[in-house]
């Protein structure tokens, strides 16, 4: 049953926010929040971070004249009450799903997401440019950045206040403190000293004393600063802000609205550069199942509000990244030297049960994906062997890193790559499509790619038997395919692939976890009288070049299959068939990637479908191919 909503019903865009009495502030937030616990229930997604925010949320539209004054979500997650409020409410029942509203901010979706995000710590750089930009233009909006969520534990957001900080323009920066990392104890006395220090009155006196003090000699009037600085300081806090040139406000209680609308309506009117307001929230406010586990509730699929039991579907095959986990705990039982490094994710990357048995060879760096690589390269050097857990797509924040603290060193660093390919509800922000050609063409790299859960645990072993380069080993989000485990990983050959199913007619070599769909489209084409050859490559680097070239030599088409950008394995295998004259005799090569476009979110199968990518799509295109036409849809079975 919906929640009853009476207030939240006339609201349509801010406006109506701001048009209401202050009497009824309270209410529309205690009904927001209401309306975003029942529509995540439908729906799944991230629910802890936006409970969070609730009243912050609410605070800041109705203070704040949105969309006109520029509003930067940090960590896209945290913006489902914001989606609420302007104009996407009718919607919010399609979050991640296919043609529904984005999970995160997304500026092609309203005019009141300025700025996409998705990846943290973005937002203090993107308000920072969006302020000088209006500073350039003559004009006159306010520009308010939120960001939390663990999100200021990135170096890109230091680098951002440091900058804001010496350009002295008028800013607003929120700091969502969810998990009390830096909050001092808030309450009455920090909302009242709040208040005052960020009143006009307050900054005007400050401005007073430092117009007088610059009568007097040099290091008189930097010690009068210095004092006033500290001794603010010392009670709130805040003197690390204040020292990247930031006027710092709190900590106060990012629930209370009593006390966070005086200050943001102070904080609106300031015009002597920038803020920080330090805001100190609870994931999973008002919510007690999220209250109580804020890991569990972070991100849910579709559950029952008076229970908070979670629908998660059943599979008779293990995860990826719990398989990953295990397969690692193996190796690091019989091996002192191993440790495992991850940015901020250890229940994403499965490091969380690699921290319960080895809490003292774990380590998250938070969300530092260039330290957490460069840390990884130190220990290297002296001996460990560092396995570095992350996405596939905020491995892309480290590009520098892998690159010259790893590959030109020849730093045996070993890179899980977590969710490489499609992602699902995710979408675009979150896909692991650029990790092979960004990381193929580095020298002296390993690739190596998991066709099934089984196969992973070989490449653990062998990435752990790797010491002299560095290496990666890709997999996907979600369930593996149900075949049997080993019951330890054994190292692969290096370079060496293998050959499933015999054919004469059409090979198709697949790298990764497209080679269930290569198998039933081989039997597809079995149907239509064409002998089809399945291999899987495990690697593209060094490639396995006698079975490319045998490959090459005794079938008319040669299909390679990946679920990664143009520019990969496909890419790969054509430079070696050029390069050996391989396809100057006739040879039909058909590389078939990830489209050149970001796709949206929407469920896997049809993602997969949209890629061109299904076992439908590769029998069509080795039937094209021989110019034959490929059977109807429906009739392939993956």
């Amino acid at each position: 049953m919906k929640p009853v909503t009476p207030l939240l019903d006339t609201i349509h865009t801010p406006e109506d926010l701001r048009l209401l009495p202050a009497s009824d502030v309270k209410q529309v937030a205690d009904e927001l929040r209401a309306e975003t616990i029942d529509a995540v229930s439908t729906t799944g997604g991230h629910l802890g971070a936006g409970l969070g925010v609730v009243e912050l949320t609410v605070a800041i539209h109705r203070v704040f004249d949105t969309p006109r004054d520029k509003l930067i979500w940090d960590v896209g997650h945290q913006a489902y009450p914001h989606k609420i409020l302007t104009g996407r409410r009718d919607r919010i029942r399609t979050l991640r799903q296919g043609g529904g509203l984005s999970g995160f901010t997304k500026r092609s979706e309203s005019e009141y997401d300025p700025f996409g995000a998705a990846h943290s710590s973005t937002s203090i750089s993107a308000g920072l440019g969006m302020a000088v930009a209006r500073d350039l233009k003559g004009e006159d909006f306010r520009v308010v950045a939120v960001i939390g969520d663990g999100a200021m534990s990135a170096g890109m957001a230091y680098e951002a206040m440091n900058n804001a900080g010496a350009l002295k323009s008028r800013l607003v920066v929120i700091l969502n403190d969810n998990d009390m990392s830096i909050a001092p104890p808030v309450g009455a006395m920090s909302a009242y000293l709040s208040r005052l220090i960020s009143s006009r009155s307050y900054r005007s006196l400050r401005h007073l004393m430092r117009d007088v003090t610059a009568v007097f000699p040099r290091p008189v009037a930097r010690a009068a600063k210095r004092a006033e600085e500290y001794a603010r300081g010392f009670v709130t806090g805040g003197t690390m802000f204040e020292e990247l040139g930031f006027y710092y406000v709190g900590p106060i209680d990012g629930h209370n609205l009593d006390h966070l609308l005086p200050v943001l309506e102070n904080v609106r009117d300031a015009d002597d550069g920038p803020v920080l307001v330090h805001v100190v929230t609870q994931k999973g406010k008002g919510y007690g199942p999220a209250e109580a586990a804020p890991d569990k509730y972070h991100g849910v699929s579709r559950f029952d509000v008076i229970t908070g039991a979670q629908a998660k579907p059943k599979s008779n095959a293990p995860s990826y990244t719990g398989v990953f986990a295990q397969a690692l705990i193996q190796e690091a039982e019989e091996d002192e030297r191993i440790v495992a490094v991850t940015a901020a994710m250890p229940s994403g990357t499965g490091l969380d049960k690699f921290a319960q048995r080895f809490p003292k060879r774990s380590f998250d760096v938070g969300i530092a994906e260039q330290h957490a690589v460069t840390f990884a390269a130190g220990m290297a050097t002296e001996g460990f062997r560092p396995f570095c857990a992350i996405y596939s797509t905020f491995l892309q924040r480290a590009y520098d890193q892998v690159v010259h603290d790893v590959a030109i060193q020849h730093l045996p660093v070993r890179f899980a790559i977590d969710r490489a390919g499609l992602v699902g509800a995710d979408g675009a922000t979150h896909a692991g499509a650029f990790d092979i050609p960004y990381l193929a063409c580095l020298p002296g790299m390993v690739l190596m790619a998991a066709a099934d859960e089984a196969e992973l645990v070989h490449m653990v072993a062998t990435a752990a038997a790797l010491d002299d380069q560095p290496s990666a080993f890709r997999y996907p989000r979600g369930d593996g395919v149900g075949v049997e485990l080993p019951a330890r990983g054994k190292p692969l050959a290096l370079g060496k692939g293998r050959v499933l199913r015999e054919g004469t007619s059409i090979a198709l070599l697949s790298y990764g976890t497209r080679l269930q769909d290569c198998l039933a489209a081989a039997d597809a084409l079995g149907v239509m009288g064409l002998s089809t050859t399945v291999a899987d490559a495990r690697f593209a680097k060094p490639l396995d070049t006698e079975l490319v070239n045998q490959l090459a030599r005794h079938h008319a088409v040669l299909i390679t299959v990946e679920e990664g950008a143009e520019g990969g394995f496909g890419s790969i295998v054509l430079h070696h068939l050029a390069r050996t004259g391989l396809l100057d005799h006739g040879l039909k090569m058909r590389p078939m990637t990830l489209p050149d476009r970001f796709q949206d979110h929407d469920k896997p199968e049809l993602q997969y479908a949209e890629a061109a990518l299904s076992a439908q799509h590769i029998v069509a295109t080795a039937a094209a191919a021989l110019g034959l036409d490929a059977p109807a849809t429906g009739v392939i079975r993956a």
